[in-house]
This record gives structure tokens, sequence and C-alpha cells, in this order.
């Protein structure tokens, strides 16, 4: 049903998809997408799939590690990341199956307490999403344990009706721009 619903999405979200390709290669040309190595589910890595948002010589770090992350955002990034844009080629992850449209977010490899954390709490085996229960609740303004134990409850109580509820409320948290420090 997942890759079903992204293949739909997909289709309905082209035009954005154009517009904002076509705004990345005019302000800093190819590549138009940025590929990272993530953690999926049971721990086997995979690409994720992101617009760039950053400049081609950024780091490939976790963009909180950097010294001055403002430094490295194209302009037209800022917009992309405030409205979550740089997260619509996740559909493709989905539709491929590495990740679901609720559960954790990815973790980079670079962020082992977070993955040992999941991993001896078993949050390692729900496949990752493009936005979750602390995504919802904190998203960049939480720590490491703070996300976990949101990570568990989400394990815990995972339902179809509080996917939906997860869906529902990010709507709302990218239309407000909540908890989104860079």
């Amino acid at each position: 049903m997942n890759k079903f619903i992204s293949l739909v999405v997909l289709f309905l979200l082209s035009p954005i998809f154009f517009v904002i390709c076509i705004v990345i290669l005019f302000e800093d040309y190819f590549p138009i997408f940025f590929f990272q190595e993530r953690i999926g589910l049971n721990n086997r890595t995979f690409k994720i799939i992101k617009f760039r948002s950053m400049k081609k010589s950024t780091p490939n770090v976790a963009t909180d590690l950097l010294e001055n992350p403002e430094k490295h955002i194209l302009n037209s990034g800022k917009l992309i990341r405030k409205l979550s844009l740089d997260e619509l080629p996740n559909l493709i992850n989905i539709f491929k199956g590495d990740m679901n449209f609720v559960g954790p977010r990815p973790a980079l490899l670079s962020q082992k307490e977070l993955n040992l954390k999941r991993e001896q709490l078993g949050i390692h085996k729900l496949k990752p999403g493009i936005t979750g229960w602390a995504q919802i609740n904190g998203r960049d303004e939480i720590s490491i344990d703070k996300k976990v134990e949101l990570d568990y409850y989400y394990l815990q109580n995972k339902s179809f009706l509080l996917d939906v509820k997860i869906i529902f409320l990010t709507f709302f948290k990218v239309l407000k721009k909540s908890n989104i420090s860079h």
C-alpha cells in the first residue's frame, strides 16, 4: 500500500518536483539530488534521496555538527528546508521499499549513540519513515534520549490511527515551520 500511495503522491507532486529541480539547477547546477547512507530496517544501510539544499562543498555530516551551517545552505535551500521540501524525494525511498511514510527518521551511520539506543529497545526493527512521533514532538530541538523515548513510544503504540495522526500533525508542523533549527 505504501508503494502505491507513494507513486500516486509522486505523480501529484511532480510539478513541485520540477520547480524545485529548476531552482536548484539555476542556483548551484548539478547534482539536484543528495544521496546519503542511512540506517534502515534491521540496521541495514540504504541511500536516502533528498533534494540538495546545501552547497556542493559541504562536508557530509549531520547539519548540527557543522561549525556554521548557515554558510553552507543554498539561498533556495533555506526555503526548501523550512518547508521540508528537501524530503519529498523520500517518496522514491518509500516506492523502493526502504522507508514508510511513518516511522523513526533514518539515522546517519555516524549517529552511533542514537543507533545503539534504538537497537537496545528494538526500534531498529521498524522501517524508517519520512515523519514520525519524534518529528512531531520536537524534531531538531530534542535530545537523543528524548528522540529514542518517542521512537519507543511509537514502537509500543504503532497503529493505523496513530500513523494518520502523525501524518496529519506533520502537515501542521511543516506549515508552522516548527522545531526546525537549520
